[in-house]
């Protein structure tokens, strides 16, 4: 591709960040509507902890799917490019969650409210599963060595946008409407908000060029190379493990900072929903602008410092967090969830350009996606429904602390064996044998 041709790394990181704030919008805001609205409008006949916990179980069915969605966009984006399959994914996000907001609830049709519920989330998940490697690889691929970790940690500020905006548009709402018209109604707004967010990020999509470097591979792939997925497991196992274990902490923390601190502390502190949205909206819009400085400091000092730096950070402010919000303090809450954010994005950060540096480039969007999207099964798609089995069993957040805190080990423990990655040329990180011996 010309330089004429070839979209500033400027517009790349736009269009990928707004295209992930609008993805990451749709699926938080199924997190939050599962805590606050869901129990009562889709699980109506069961008490208020066995509801939630029923909500929580659709939001992980939505990880679920994720695996299938990452082998799927993976596989076709390492054949026909990182953008076409951004497109169908925001197309495939925005479409399922339009839809949540014109479903019936319980109380019109029974059970198949819950069951239409569980499918809308299964595609959320599937297109989530494929958006998230497609959207930082076409920024790692375009940009330059030097400034990876900050360039490609743009699109992961897209997950605190969405959840920001998410967050913002249900406190907005909280705000000006009665319990009773939120519950009715107000709920559907920002889900068939959705469906104008979706036609602005699909005219930015369109309007970037192909990743410079998925050209080159193409044109230099050899007809009888097999299919990525299948050179993934072959050549970049180790890679795939590292991954997984990396993102667990990362996972897991995300999960309990963001969607269980709306029950936690609604729940057991007794806090109002206005004022446990604020804190997260607070939190959230601090996370946005750490995580490029995080992706920034690693590309000076390495991702392997940075990463274990915040997942050892969260795993000790487990212990503070919870002690925190049950002060009952509009600032003491909003502290325990910004610090814990600040530290997570120490993890964030470095990983988008992290990940992208393991895998050779005719199979980077198949093992990105697939490393991830394995850990995010057991981790965040069960992190909110195990925090709230666990309060419930034991009535105590001690149990939860140990919970992230046993995360954070397994995650220190295998970024520590891992290599460092800074610096790798990704358009030369081609050749699969090469790679074992890494």
């Amino acid at each position: 591709m010309s330089e004429k041709t070839r979209t500033p790394i400027g517009k790349i990181v736009a269009a990928s960040l707004i295209g992930t704030t609008i993805e990451w919008y749709d699926f938080f805001l199924y997190g939050s509507a599962a805590a606050l609205v869901f129990p009562a409008l889709f699980f109506p006949e069961s008490d208020p902890l066995t509801g939630t916990l029923l909500a929580f179980l659709t939001y992980a069915v939505g990880f679920v799917a994720r695996p299938l969605g990452a082998l799927v966009f993976g596989h076709y984006g390492d054949r026909l490019g990182r953008k076409k399959l951004l497109v169908i994914s925001l197309l495939l996000m925005g479409g399922a969650t339009f839809l949540i907001g014109c479903l019936p609830t319980h109380a019109a049709i029974g059970a198949a409210a819950p069951l239409l519920l569980t499918a809308l989330r299964l595609v959320q998940g599937f297109a989530l599963g494929g958006e998230w490697g497609g959207a930082v690889l076409i920024v790692s691929e375009h940009g330059d060595t030097a400034r990876r970790g900050f360039w490609a940690s743009w699109p992961q500020a897209g997950a605190p946008g969405g959840n920001l905006l998410a967050t913002a548009v249900l406190a907005v709402l909280a705000a000006v409407q009665s319990d009773e018209a939120f519950q009715s109604w107000g709920w559907r707004v920002p889900f068939l908000l959705s469906g104008v967010l979706v036609l602005l990020g699909l005219w930015i999509r369109l309007s970037i060029s192909e990743s410079p470097i998925f050209q080159q591979a193409v044109a230099n792939a050899k007809p009888s190379q097999s299919m990525p997925i299948v050179e993934v497991f072959r050549y970049h196992w180790r890679d795939v493990i590292t991954a997984i274990g990396a993102r667990f902490a990362e996972n897991v923390s995300y999960y309990v900072l963001t969607a269980f601190v709306l029950v936690y502390a609604t729940t057991e502190a007794g806090l109002a929903k206005p004022v446990v949205l604020n804190a997260v909206l607070i939190g959230s819009a601090v996370h946005f602008f750490s995580i490029p400085l995080w992706g920034a400091l690693s590309d000076k000092l390495g991702r392997r410092p940075v990463y274990l730096l915040g997942a050892a950070g969260v795993g000790l402010w487990s212990f503070a967090f919870f002690p925190l919000i049950d002060t009952r303090n509009f600032a003491a809450l909003t502290l325990a969830v910004t610090v814990g954010l600040i530290l997570h994005g120490a993890m964030y950060g470095p990983q988008a350009a992290f990940f992208s540096e393991l895998f050779a480039t005719r199979m980077r969007y198949s093992g990105v996606s697939i490393g991830a999207q394995l850990a995010s099964i057991v981790a965040g798609g069960l992190a909110p429904l195990i925090a709230v089995a666990l309060l419930g069993a034991y009535n105590s957040s001690f149990p939860v602390m140990l919970y992230v805190a046993g995360a954070a080990v397994l995650t220190l423990i295998t970024v520590f064996v891992s290599r460092e990655t800074r610096g790798r040329d990704l358009a030369t990180l081609g050749d699969a044998e090469n790679s074992t011996a890494r």
